[in-house]
């Protein structure tokens, strides 16, 4: 910048600053370091999280053990052959042949071993009415639903050959295949439309088209760059597809709202009559200073992540964060230089009645400038103004009540059948094989390490031990054992009582590990007996997840108070931000339990009979909308300290403040709202969950917190707004906020410069 601008003194406003002067170099450096983040990613390849990475606790241990042992256990599958009339029986002709026709064609696939027939496994059910035929895939078990399909397809032409049985497999491969399909599907739906629509919210946003390209553009190369890193940064931390499509969402919504912060700065400023050098140097001072201010909090809070101890949370965690810091740093630097080299063509692609000059010639003939901002939000300002208190009371009422459904928040994982609905035969199948053999589908698993697993008193044990599951009422049978000589390792296969029924499972599995497994194997010296299996990996990864939750709530609150303290030099404003951002984030979790687990507006969304709020979900969109919330808080309140720094009133910067940052913080919060809501039309419970917490989230943010709430309580506080204890004074002074303040050109007489 030049001489004049010495008052300019941020971060934000030297890189906009050098980006503008040097227009081409930053371009450059930009498209380099896409290109090779993404190529040398794409060379190192990426690591994904180890099964036994996971998670901690018992789970681990027993993933460990099999893994150092060098225990392949490959993918098991079942076929389930049941009558569908009351009167055929496993003793039956037809039903034998059925057994035999199973048997035959799934071992003449080539793809499976060890297939048993349950007449010799006697895997037939009580009623004498199913049976099961049990069989490994061969190959690794990681990649077993890339291979499941012929087998699938052999099973269900044998389902045609014999009529009135019913004839279904499930297992490791074939469910690993369903969850891949079903997510995959349901991320490239959503992949495929969030773009699209993001872009139309930006064209009628600004009205041209290379105006609304360039977010879009900007977002989707901090994507790619993003996705590079994450390839050379997996090999310090694994990373894993769920980690890549949370990073997809929250860089795409970052990415655009950040860009459309700084470029809607910029054309106010031309708007209110600034050359382009002088607009682009007052947008890399104020917007751009915002957009570190925010990105820096968002990091801050995705951070928050990594101490769950929880492998994909991590992953989650750092993929987010690097995504938001490569779009932070794309926004204040690469966008000024091509805001600098387009210049006035950014308004090249004009669409009709949409731009903005249109807007400002109806502005100029009613009278009105660019000072008064948005009509809407002024009235709705007007009204708080005049009685902050009652519209402090009215807002903050509403939304406790709307966040009291919280107080009563059940979490679980959630099963098959809640996840997907009937949407998927293989729900059905699963409930089927549950209902004729409970607790037989997902049995726990005992991983039993000892010096010699062939001594007597360790034989003692594990006979003690089977003995006593069954007994005690923890399983009704058959508990199984598989001895591993070589290794010193025997696995105890123990159906739970309970079945796909968790709560019942779970204290099915807590007798195992408190009471069975002390009487018996815990009283050999040297063995060592991890329970795991489906049922005991939820509990370990509950319990995981519960003893991170105020480790990470504190870190995320702690530094985002320092943060924004640091930042507006203000006590006041620091822990006005925090209440305001708990209390959004409260609502949220009151609108998802209320439809989600009281099914309130279920329908709406597809979500009937849910019934639970998925166990992640909590924590993860606490640290999301946390980080998410900060955009539009530090936006807004940047701007009224600004006004407020120019002299005006407390009263005026906050009605100059909200009015002035109205448009654009409606449009990032659209953009937002639509590629969240994308979520919840997506077939996955979880998802849905996921996409209407969101998406709600920041609807509330936008509106009722930012344009009723934090003007009535910057109001209610006026000079206290400021405050700052003087033992605070030697605190880092990060607020480098003056931009210069730069006359704008006199418009012709009989012109109004409006907005």
């Amino acid at each position: 910048m030049g001489s004049g601008d010495e008052r300019v003194r941020g971060i934000a406003a030297r890189a906009g600053g050098w980006s503008a002067r040097h227009r081409w170099a930053a371009v450059g450096i930009w498209v380099v370091f896409v290109v090779l983040a993404m190529a040398v990613g794409s060379a190192a390849g990426r690591v994904d999280v180890d099964n036994a990475d996971q998670l901690k606790g018992e789970t681990r241990t027993a993933a460990r053990i099999i893994e150092d042992a060098g225990i392949k256990q490959p993918a098991s599958e079942t076929v389930l052959i049941q009558a569908e009339d009351g009167h055929t029986t496993a003793t039956d002709e037809r039903f034998r042949a059925a057994v035999t026709a199973v048997v035959r064609t799934v071992e003449g696939t080539g793809r499976v071993t060890g297939v048993t027939s349950p007449y010799d496994t006697k895997t037939i059910s009580k009623d004498g009415r199913s049976a099961l035929v049990q069989f490994e895939m061969r190959g690794d078990p990681d990649t077993a639903g890339d291979r499941v399909e012929p087998v699938l397809k052999a099973v269900a032409q044998v389902e045609k050959e014999h009529a009135g049985l019913r004839i279904e497999e499930i297992g490791g491969a074939s469910m690993q295949k369903t969850f891949s399909d079903a997510f995959g599907d349901d991320f490239k739906k959503a992949e495929y439309s969030a773009v699209p629509v993001a872009l139309g919210i930006l064209l009628i946003a600004f009205g041209a088209l290379v105006a609304a390209l360039l977010p879009v553009a900007l977002a989707l190369t901090a994507i790619i760059a993003t996705m590079g890193l994450m390839g050379i940064v997996s090999h310090l931390q694994p990373m894993d597809d769920t980690a890549n499509s949370v990073m997809l969402l929250v860089g795409l919504a970052v990415g655009v709202d950040y860009c459309l912060f700084y470029l809607r700065r910029e054309r106010e400023e031309r708007a209110a009559g600034h050359d382009p050098a002088t607009a682009l140097r007052i947008a890399a001072a104020t917007s751009g200073r915002a957009v570190i201010v925010s990105g820096v909090t968002v990091c801050v809070a995705m951070a928050g992540m990594l101490f769950t101890g929880l492998a994909t949370f991590e992953a989650m965690g750092l993929a987010s964060l690097m995504v938001v810091a490569v779009a932070m740093v794309g926004s204040v630097t690469v966008l000024p230089a091509l805001l600098s080299l387009l210049g006035e063509r950014v308004e090249k692609g004009r669409i009709p009645f949409l731009h903005p000059d249109k807007r400002r010639a109806r502005n100029a003939r009613r009278g009105r400038t660019a000072a008064e901002g948005s009509r809407t939000w002024r009235a709705v300002l007007k009204v708080v103004l005049a009685k902050p208190a009652v519209s402090l009371v009215v807002a903050a009422g509403a939304l406790l009540a709307i966040a009291s459904p919280a107080l009563g928040m059940k979490t679980e994982n959630l099963t098959l059948d809640q996840e997907f609905g009937d949407r998927l035969p293989i729900v059905a199948t699963y409930n089927r094989v549950n209902d004729a053999f409970p607790g037989g589908s997902e049995p726990a698993e005992v991983v039993v390490k000892a010096k010699d697993i062939n001594a007597p008193e360790v034989k003692d044990a594990l006979a003690a031990f089977r003995a006593q599951a069954v007994s005690s009422g923890a399983s009704r049978g058959p508990v199984t054992v598989k001895t591993h000589d070589a290794q010193n390792v025997a696995l105890v296969s123990v159906p739970l009582v309970g079945g796909s029924d968790q709560d019942k499972a779970s204290k099915s599995l807590e007798l195992l590990r408190d009471t069975v497994r002390p009487n018996t194997l815990g009283k050999v010296e040297g063995v060592q007996a991890p329970i795991t299996g489906q049922i005991a990996g939820s509990h370990d990864f509950n319990d995981q997840l519960v003893g991170s939750v105020i480790p990470v709530f504190a870190f995320v609150v702690v530094f985002a108070f320092l943060l924004m303290l640091l930042s507006f030099r203000s006590l006041t404003v620091a822990i006005t931000s925090i209440v305001l951002n708990l209390l959004s984030v409260g609502a949220a979790y009151g609108i998802l339990v209320a439809v989600f687990q009281h099914g309130w507006g279920a329908s709406l969304v597809g979500a009937e009979g849910v019934g639970a709020i998925v166990t992640w979900l909590p924590l993860f969109l606490f640290v999301i909308l946390f980080g998410l919330s900060m955009d539009y808080h530090v936006f807004v309140v940047s701007r009224i300290r600004e006004a407020r720094l120019r002299g005006r009133t407390t009263k005026e910067a906050i009605t100059h403040g909200v009015v002035t940052t109205a448009g654009v913080v409606t449009s990032a919060a659209v953009i937002m709202v639509a590629v969240f809501a994308i979520f919840g039309t997506l077939s996955m419970q979880s998802m849905k969950q996921m996409g209407v917490g969101l998406a709600a989230a920041v609807l509330i943010d936008a509106t009722v917190i930012r344009g009723v709430l934090l003007p009535a309580v910057m109001s209610l506080l006026g000079e206290r707004n400021w405050y700052l204890p003087k033992w605070l004074h030697r605190l880092p002074d990060l607020t480098h906020d003056e931009s210069p303040v730069v006359p704008p050109r006199q418009a012709p007489e009989g012109e109004r410069v409006g907005v």
